[in-house]
């Protein structure tokens, strides 16, 4: 297993530069009371599939070569890495097909194949559609795309925060949400290399706590799905992502669904802005750690607006 570098990272930034714009970093007044820090909003939602993941979807199939073009790509997300792969796919004309859980989000359904995807409904979680994914990928000779167990993917995320430390040097801290754990690795790569001081910290839902148990045990743990947060929603840790984020992640914090249900109303509230529940978990674990972060720098990777009208709903009903 070779894992990414910063380097790679930079190489990323470049490759992904002709197609992406660089998204806003801002902070918000109403924020920065609420934490008692200055608070700084990595808009990632504005990406043109809503999230971050495109980025290292465009990294990777941009550098795939003939023959795996020819043969297409197979993977299985819940929604945001499906639609980065998709859109990529499309942008370099390379066949896609995405395996989802029955339960998806329809509106990321609907992406996914408004991108040109095939997109199937298989399984209860996302484990079950991987692991129907891989079945396909091996019976039809196809380029199986894991969600985190991939360079390119990591470096591209990468970037991410590349661009938060190019615009915060002094950055304090930076917390990630981390379902899989690509944005985390990649997080720990960029920051370990801009400013060693920055502390990285990962935030998962408490109802779905496979990578944290993975990182604080040093060994690939399972755990069941019962969050409601979609970008949240592995059962298994993924291995490359755990090989940086157990070398490099300063902290790993868990949040309830109510917090993350919160913290959604608090972001469309206070910075104007809409957050699936994954992008608004890092609001939900400043907020828990908000005497620990008191008047530091801290930037909150909001890493995708993809809520369903449901999901929506449930948030606006339940917050305090």
């Amino acid at each position: 297993m070779t894992l990414p570098t910063f380097e790679d990272v930079l190489l990323a930034k470049q490759r992904i530069a002709p197609y992406l714009l660089r998204t806003p970093l801002h902070r918000y007044a109403p924020l920065d009371a609420l934490i008692g820090a200055e608070v700084f909003i990595k808009h990632e939602n504005y990406q043109p599939i809503g999230a971050f993941k495109v980025r290292g979807g465009i990294n990777l199939v941009s550098q795939l070569p003939p023959n795996e073009r020819q043969r297409g790509l197979i993977s299985a997300s819940t929604g945001n890495h499906g639609q980065s792969i998709a859109y990529a796919g499309r942008m370099f004309g390379v066949p896609v097909t995405i395996v989802v859980p029955e339960t998806a989000n329809p509106g990321k359904v609907a992406a996914m194949r408004g991108m040109g995807a095939d997109v199937i409904l298989h399984g209860e979680n996302f484990e079950f559609s991987r692991r129907y994914a891989e079945q396909l990928a091996e019976e039809r000779s196809a380029r199986f795309v894991h969600a985190g167990n991939e360079p390119h993917l990591i470096a591209g995320v990468g970037t991410v925060s590349l661009e938060i430390l190019e615009t915060v040097p002094d950055l304090d801290v930076l917390i990630v949400p981390v379902g899989g754990g690509s944005g985390a690795s990649g997080a720990c790569l960029t920051a370990k290399a801009k400013n060693p001081a920055t502390r990285v910290i990962g935030v998962q839902a408490e109802a779905a706590p496979a990578a944290y148990l993975s990182w604080k045990n040093k060994r690939i743990e399972t755990a069941p799905i019962q969050t409601f947060a979609e970008g949240l929603q592995t059962g298994e840790g993924f291995s490359m992502p755990q090989a940086i984020i157990q070398r490099d992640l300063d902290e790993f914090v868990l949040v309830s669904d109510d917090a993350m249900k919160q913290a959604m109303v608090w972001m469309i509230e206070h910075a104007h802005t809409l957050a699936e529940a994954a992008g608004a978990a890092p609001l939900a674990a400043a907020y828990q750690m908000r005497e620990r972060l008191a008047g530091q720098k801290v930037a909150l990777v909001c890493t995708g607006a993809n809520t369903s009208l449901a999901h929506l709903k449930l948030a606006l009903d339940s917050a305090g």
